[in-house]
């Protein structure tokens, strides 16, 4: 399974705000083991969702060059379930941003109305901890870095 709870960037501000969607699918597997017979998507893996999202924006602001690694859920409410065929939209808008951290206000909507509220602080790993050795693409695998491309390119060009 992968572990990536996006599906593609709609709006992309380097700097100040990013906006993706994830369309949730009766397909996807983790949906029949959370709860038996009640195929819902569950809070965790939309938080996530939202930590990506935020993630690739902090990343960015940085060029990729730091581990953004999810270090606080400073608040995390959903006004209800989501579930197959709803479709979610994460809005990250950036914060603060510092050499060791930043952090997002993030809203969440499900079938273009206002479901959730998501706020994250993250931690650049690599300036933080000192003396860790993290892997090589720890974070921001290609996947998440080609997510953003054409929205820098449009940019520049």
């Amino acid at each position: 399974m992968r572990w990536i709870w996006i599906d593609r960037i709609l709006e992309f501000e380097p700097g100040k705000r990013a906006l993706t969607v994830k369309n949730i699918s009766l397909a996807e597997e983790h949906l029949h083991d959370h709860w038996d017979g009640c195929p819902i998507m569950p809070a965790s893996l939309m938080i996530e969702g939202m930590a990506q999202t935020g993630g690739i924006l902090v990343g960015q602001v940085c060029n990729f060059e730091h581990d953004v690694v999810l270090a606080k859920i400073s608040k995390a409410e959903f006004d209800g379930v989501a579930g197959p065929g709803d479709q979610l939209t994460y809005e990250a808008t950036l914060e603060n941003l510092a050499d060791e951290a930043a952090s997002i206000r993030g809203m969440v909507r499900k079938n273009g109305q206002e479901f959730g509220r998501i706020d994250i602080i993250f931690s650049h790993a690599n300036n933080s901890l000192s003396g860790v050795e993290l892997p090589e693409g720890f974070v921001f695998t290609g996947a998440f870095q080609r997510m953003v491309d054409p929205f820098l390119e449009k940019k520049d060009g």
